[in-house]
């Protein structure tokens, strides 16, 4: 491979615990995005769309699935903030990490509990109308995207193609 275009993370130069973090910096959002993008913006929708769908059924359903993903969504944070505990990271870089961590505990500690209380009044008989929290989620989730992209092109020029 030509030195001039071999990533800096192949380079022999290169500790293990840098490569870890490198990893994890990379990683840990670009599998935090594939999650995000095939729930949010892919399987929920589709889901109330499946012939013989209940309401009830689909909340249900929506209820576990998301509880799930704000798990693995904290873990990706954690491991993306614990690769950043290393020195000589750009400031724009640590607030972009810091800005999707913000959004992320906003989502999962003041939206979803009171989407998830929505959500109970629905399943025990409550008007099934829509919720402006179904909102706030969604711009949570959409203002995620856009930050995990960012964090995600900061890694990549910095610790995949450094000096393009």
């Amino acid at each position: 491979m030509d030195s001039d275009i071999s990533p800096r993370f192949l380079t022999p130069a290169v500790s293990g615990r840098a490569l870890l973090a490198a990893a994890g910096r990379i990683l840990a959002p670009a599998l935090w995005l594939g999650l995000l993008i095939g729930i949010s913006f892919i399987e929920t929708p589709l889901k109330f769309m499946a012939p013989g769908m209940t309401l009830a059924l689909g909340l249900g359903i929506g209820q576990l699935v998301f509880a799930a993903m704000n798990i693995v969504e904290v873990v990706f944070f954690i491991v993306l903030a614990a690769s950043c505990l290393r020195r000589g990271l750009d400031r724009a870089y640590l607030w972009v990490v810091g800005l999707l961590g913000t959004v992320l505990l906003a989502k999962v500690a003041l939206i979803r509990p009171f989407l998830s209380g929505r959500t109970e009044a629905v399943l025990a008989g409550a008007e099934a109308g829509g919720s402006a929290w179904h909102y706030f989620y969604i711009a949570a989730d959409g203002l995620l995207v856009v930050l995990l992209v960012t964090v995600l092109v900061m890694g990549v020029r910095r610790w995949v193609l450094p000096g393009r």
